[in-house]
């Protein structure tokens, strides 16, 4: 079990092919602070049928990509 299962769940129940979601709005869905270790445990959303794109400091967003 990952750190971060109840944030892929939220993504991938989303149903969207590609969205953005802010580090608070990540934090909140995930139930935890983001970290480092987010750019870790990203490879993990690819088992819930999507992938991280863009991950934009200056904004503070994550790109989440429904995988084709």
């Amino acid at each position: 079990m990952s750190k971060y299962d109840a944030l892929w769940k939220y993504v991938s129940e989303s149903g969207k092919n590609s969205f953005k979601l802010t580090y608070a709005e990540i934090e909140n869905a995930a139930g935890i602070p983001i970290d480092h270790s987010f750019l870790t445990y990203k490879k993990e959303l690819i088992e819930y049928g999507y992938k991280v794109g863009k991950i934009s400091m200056k904004e503070q967003t994550v790109e989440f990509i429904k995988e084709q």
